[in-house]
């Protein structure tokens, strides 16, 4: 298979009044968040069988979700990109798809698009970014993403997370999700290069970027709607995507 998809679903949902559940499986209107983003993921054709990188709760979450999956353990949670590196055993596509588990309003679309760009440009890396007017109501979450650095010409120079940021850094408005598709034997070669060289010692995906911005790689990205892409992590995000969902 040309594809495949790593959802990232190892976290707690302590945050959302649930420190016994994982977050993937905190419910929203009567269906765990990680459903949503399935059901979706199932509209995407000629797929390999996707894997799920699971760490709390693992057992639960293969209970709930079953064996049409591949499943992965994350045994620390050292951040993002050590939870991809789990699931280097069980990638066999050419290229990887990875979201989040605790984005259930991600649209079939905009990842098809994603896969279509990506090998249309020929990227090693390219991603989904999302950009909003403020960091105001519906979108309140949005404001501790990572920031998008853009050069003068438009393209891709850097990502920031949030607590990493500048002041001015942190008033850019072009945010960065996380959503990412790489070309599988390029990703191996350089996830094992990042570092843990930041204030919350952990070993962020998004590093990855620079690292192909160092060896003069281009980044493709797709601007999506910022309702896409509103990760739930807190009480107040569940409460918003619970209205969304009206």
């Amino acid at each position: 298979m040309r594809n495949q998809i790593v959802i990232l679903a190892a976290g707690k949902g302590t945050r959302m009044g649930n420190p016994k559940v994982p977050k993937v499986l905190v419910m929203l209107k009567n269906k765990p968040l990680i459903l949503y983003v399935l059901e979706e993921m199932e509209k995407i054709n000629q797929l390999a069988k996707p894997v799920l990188v699971v760490g709390f709760g693992a057992g639960k979450v293969q209970q709930v979700l079953g064996n049409n999956y591949l499943y992965a353990f994350q045994d620390k949670q050292l951040g993002t990109a050590h939870a991809l590196q789990a699931a280097k055993n069980k990638v066999k596509a050419e290229n990887i798809l990875v979201l989040y588990g605790d984005m259930p309003f991600i649209k079939a679309e905009s990842l098809k698009d994603l896969i279509k760009q990506h090998f249309k440009s020929g990227s090693k890396v390219s991603m989904l970014t999302a950009e909003t007017k403020n960091f105001k109501g519906g979108n309140v979450s949005l404001e501790h993403y990572g920031r998008i650095i853009r050069s003068p010409v438009g393209d891709i120079a850097g990502i920031v997370e949030y607590k990493d940021a500048t002041d001015v850094q942190r008033k850019l408005k072009e945010v960065n999700p996380g959503i990412y598709m790489f070309q599988t034997k390029w990703l191996w070669e350089n996830l094992k290069k990042i570092e843990n060289k930041n204030k919350q010692n952990e070993y962020y995906l998004t590093d990855i970027v620079q690292i192909a911005l160092s060896q003069g790689e281009k980044i493709n990205s797709i601007l999506v709607d910022t309702k896409e892409v509103l990760g739930i992590n807190s009480r107040e995000d569940l409460q918003i995507a619970e209205q969304l969902l009206k």
